[in-house]
């Protein structure tokens, strides 16, 4: 996959079609109930953006120290040990990639359901005891079989389809933004209570934060699915680091201003209580009346099926580098004639298909919110590692602040995890089972690989 198509446009899109899905117009529903207050709303999004840009900083040195395709599951291998690195993309194969494009290909077909009332969870296909195929399902797993088939051209065409709906969906989101600013500059403003009495003195203020987190990082993630595509960038070096801080600066700008806009254009009560936890779409109605529930279902439909096919192409690039280790399906190391991982990108559209007829990725999801943070704690202390024992290899682009911000990454990150092992014991430790798994799965893989690794680095790199 030497091939370099992707431009810096390319990459950063890419990016924010990634990050961008549906959660933004759900999940400050459950935080503003958790948190009970407006300034722990946004301070949680203040949060997630500090953690993310700090992560992305790290991430950066990482991308352009190794454009390889596979991204992260590359830089823990050399940092830590191959294991390391194939629990990382047995997790991200099981649950992280295929369980977020299932959710947010059903979030799709939920609201093509406000236009078609056939596409509902209520009506089935198939019934047979406890096992129902819903319409919904279905409309579900062809959006995600197009946009796999789309990808078997090339990277570029991928890049193409990523560009337009990235562009489409950003200029929904402003139209949104501008909805909304006009309506709170015509319309008597919501008072907003900014006080929090007796918050700080609850001696678990600090875990019971970081718990409400959850909702914000996972709308903020899947901004390092770019390093899973970095053997096709064009100037790797330059254009990773910079399309990383670019793509997740501008998408958490939005969001934060998201957020005061519905704190301006609705009572916090309101949020706390929005049906369905739908926010944006008791925003838009509030601004249009019943045309605004219409709106809202387009612009989410526009913004999913992005996200779907950010996730698909990049996610694909894992289980090719995996293969080429020898640590996955060898067909997965072939490339079609467009060079795109056409067999990945089919185990990854089966996997998928399923987890969206079990109806259990939600669940899956929540298993692994631990598993993630703790990849993303390895992978920035792999800077640490990687300065130490490689200090003569080039990175043409340097930590910015480091060693002071990629620790406090890890500080922070940490913080999070140890509280959603006390808060949360049975999402978190169901999430390390997971991973956990993945121990005998390599140890098997190793006993009946017989080939050596195919992917090999330059010789003037260590491997």
């Amino acid at each position: 996959m030497s091939v370099k198509k992707l431009s810096l446009l390319d990459s950063t899109m890419i990016i924010m079609g990634s990050m961008i899905g549906s959660g933004i117009f759900i999940v400050p529903a459950a935080m503003s109930r958790e948190l009970g207050s407006p300034l722990l709303l946004i301070a949680a999004w203040l949060a997630t953006a500090l953690l993310t840009w700090l992560a992305a900083l790290s991430y950066g040195e990482l991308a352009a120290m190794m454009p390889k395709a596979g991204g992260q599951y590359v830089y823990l291998n050399r940092a830590y040990h191959p294991l390391v690195g194939f629990l990382y993309g047995w997790t991200l194969f099981t649950v992280i990639q295929t369980g977020t494009i299932a959710a947010v290909a059903v979030a799709f077909a939920k609201f093509s359901g406000v236009f078609f009332p056939f596409i509902s969870e209520k009506q089935y296909l198939f019934e047979y005891g406890n096992f129902k195929i819903q319409t919904l399902q279905i409309l579900a797993i062809i959006i995600v079989w197009i946009l796999t088939f789309s990808n078997f051209k090339s990277v570029k065409r991928g890049a193409l389809v990523q560009n337009i709906f990235t562009l489409t969906k950003v200029g929904a989101i402003v139209f949104l933004l501008f909805a909304g600013l006009h309506y709170i500059a015509t319309s008597p403003s919501v008072a907003i209570d900014w006080k929090m009495e007796g918050i700080f003195n609850a001696l678990d203020f600090v875990p019971l934060f970081c718990v409400a987190l959850v909702g914000s990082i996972f709308s903020a993630d899947a901004w390092n699915n770019i390093t899973f595509t970095g053997g096709e960038i064009e100037k790797p070096e330059r254009n990773l680091p910079l399309s990383l801080l670019m793509g997740t600066g501008i998408v958490l700008g939005i969001y934060l201003l998201i957020n005061l806009i519905y704190l301006h254009t609705l009572s916090f009560e309101a949020i706390q209580h929005a049906p369905y936890d739908r926010v944006g779409t008791l925003m838009l109605q509030t601004i249009f009346g019943d045309t605004g529930l219409y709106i809202m279902a387009a612009l989410i439909m526009i913004s999913t099926f992005g996200c779907i096919n950010g996730l698909t192409l990049s996610g694909a690039r894992v289980y090719y580098a995996m293969a080429c280790d020898g640590l996955l399906f060898k067909r997965a190391t072939k490339l079609n004639k467009h060079q795109s991982p056409q067999f990945a990108l089919i185990i990854q559209g089966i996997w998928t298909s399923l987890l969206t007829l079990t109806g259990s990725y939600g669940e899956l999801l929540d298993y692994v919110v631990f598993a993630v943070l703790l990849f993303y704690i390895l992978t920035v202390g792999g800077v640490f590692m990687l300065r130490k024992r490689e200090p003569d290899t080039p990175r043409p682009y340097k930590t910015w602040g480091y060693p002071v911000l990629p620790a406090l990454y890890i500080v922070l990150a940490t913080v999070i995890c140890v509280s959603l092992l006390i808060y949360r014991p049975e999402f978190s430790y169901s999430g390390l089972g997971i991973v956990m798994v993945g121990i005998p799965v390599y140890i098997m893989s190793r006993l009946t690989s017989r080939s050596k690794p195919i992917l090999q680095w330059k010789k003037t790199e260590k491997p």
